[in-house]
């Protein structure tokens, strides 16, 4: 493998060893354990204004029977604690997120420093159009970006992710058919597709149909044939697949689709294998939802925030959400005189952080640097994949793009478990991959590189991973019981799920 095209976008310089939030502190007392009697941040000043009787202002049934137990800290204990508690955080600007479907690359900071300018931060979005022209120039030129990146005429920047792409886009199929009079409640969908899938489609009133995967992790033409009927409204594909499989047969796929009068759907959540290099609506797509949070590096660590764009072609244009930018006689303005559209599905025009960071990273990057994204990316999984060849059982052997499954299928014969591989994975400094899904593959871990992590990045996690397959054959109670160096061990996941401790010290 040539080392200059692992990791060939952003090489950044790392430890020697990975990097491991909890390496220098182990453990952190909670705050009430810090508390101290009569200790206090702030010393308030003496009330200059008349006093009242508190049963004057708060009737009784609002008020306390008992003080609440608050602990007694001094500012500088406020501070250390909150910046030790802040050192454990598992961050990608610390380490290595190989999260399959998730698409954890880093960020880079001008991006965000570029949406923090005071042009933008500073503005209100129910500012007249002719106030706002530069963020509406950013809008109408993004979008023409992703026109020319996907292959598809017209998008919609409102959706706040991708699940709400989804719905969006359900809502747009469901509304084009009830335009043209058809009564079509069926959605198809793969067996290895992302949740959101089948939820989306089911909260916009349709029938979910699975179809099986064949034996290379691909739709089943014939599978798929033998769902097909004149209910049927689209399809949901995701291509690559969640396996990280291209789906070799799109167009056949499309094709068939749309001979029964149905659109297709596709999942862009692994777009970031496809950039610069294919491009969906070339494949015969009708509907594609993108993660700018994914494909285009806007930070999505703790849950958000998300952008999911929409593409259609042009007989979905006009259901897409209102209002739509425009450029007429050099002035860009918002149309509203859409009445087919399905209305607004988020205020104001979407979240427009997320899209000026996402603006930024095609400028930076530029059309001859996102083909080198994806090839990056795909080298970078199909390496690991070939890492981890001997150690753990590959289901599908064929070549790889952006990401790949593995499955511990024979460490599971030894007593070990996915779950606990994950967790003595932490041990080692690491996040763990997506695990146990797609389901179609027994006791799966996801992983996905990106195109940022470097050689010697992507080196460290495979010996941790062979590691660990060893430690199942030669001490499989030592993985069992993992993670082992952490602060908290092992959590009943169920318990603290369904029963979260969260009003600890408070009567």
């Amino acid at each position: 493998m040539p080392r200059e095209l692992v990791g060939a976008i952003h090489e950044l310089p790392l430890l020697a060893a990975p990097y491991s939030p909890w390496e220098t502190v182990v453990t952190e007392k909670l705050i009430f354990e810090i508390s101290s009697p009569g200790r206090r941040c702030v010393r308030l000043p003496e009330v200059d204004v008349p006093e009242r009787p508190l049963e004057e202002l708060l009737p009784l049934k609002l008020r306390r029977v008992n003080q609440p137990r608050l602990p007694e800290v001094s500012e500088l204990d406020v501070v250390r604690h909150f910046t030790r508690l802040s050192q454990l955080n598992y961050c990608i600007d610390t380490n290595f997120y190989p999260l399959g479907s998730c698409t954890m690359k880093y960020n880079p900071k001008i991006h965000e420093d570029v949406a923090r300018l005071d042009g933008f931060k500073r503005l209100h979005p129910y500012q007249p159009y002719g106030q706002v022209q530069g963020i509406l120039q950013l809008q109408f030129e993004f979008i023409d970006m992703l026109k020319k990146v996907c292959g598809l005429p017209a998008f919609s920047l409102q959706p706040s992710a991708g699940a709400h792409a989804e719905l969006l886009g359900m809502m747009i199929v469901r509304a084009y058919y009830e335009k043209k009079g058809e009564a079509r409640n069926k959605i198809i969908i793969p067996d290895s597709a992302h949740g959101t899938n089948p939820a989306s489609a089911a909260l916009c009133g349709f029938d979910v149909l699975e179809v099986k995967s064949n034996r290379q992790g691909t739709v089943d033409i014939n599978a798929l044939m033998d769902a097909m009927s004149p209910d049927v409204a689209a399809l949901m594909i995701t291509n690559p697949n969640t396996l990280g499989i291209f789906e070799k047969e799109i167009t056949e796929i499309c094709r068939i689709l749309h001979e029964a009068g149905a659109l297709v759907y596709c999942d862009g959540a692994n777009m970031n294998a496809l950039l610069g290099r294919m491009r969906p609506g070339d494949m015969g797509i009708d509907l594609l939802h993108l993660n700018l949070h994914k494909t285009f590096t806007g930070p999505h660590g703790g849950g958000g925030p998300g952008s999911g764009p929409l593409g259609v072609v042009e007989s979905l244009r006009p259901f897409l959400p209102v209002p739509t930018i425009e450029l007429k006689h050099g002035t860009y303005m918002l149309n509203y005189n859409l009445p087919d559209s399905v209305g607004r599905v988020r205020p104001y025009y979407g979240n427009i952080g997320v899209i000026i960071k996402a603006y930024s990273y095609i400028l930076a990057i530029g059309k001859e640097g996102l083909p080198r994204v994806s090839e990056a990316a795909v080298i970078n999984a199909n390496y690991l994949k070939t890492k981890l060849a001997k150690y753990y059982d590959i289901p599908y052997p064929e070549g790889c793009l952006h990401e790949f499954v593995i499955s511990a299928r024979r460490q599971k014969e030894l007593g070990v478990t996915t779950l606990d591989i994950a967790k003595r994975l932490l041990d080692y400094g690491f996040y763990a991959p997506t695990i146990y899904f797609p389901l179609i593959v027994e006791e799966a871990l996801m992983i996905e590189p990106t195109e940022t992590e470097s050689r010697e990045t992507l080196d460290a996690f495979a010996d941790a991973l062979i590691k660990i397959a060893e430690e199942a054959e030669n001490d499989p109670e030592l993985v069992k019981g993992a993670p082992h160096n952490t602060p908290v061990g092992r959590l009943d996941e169920v318990k603290a799920a369904r029963k979260p401790d969260v009003r600890w010290g408070f009567s």
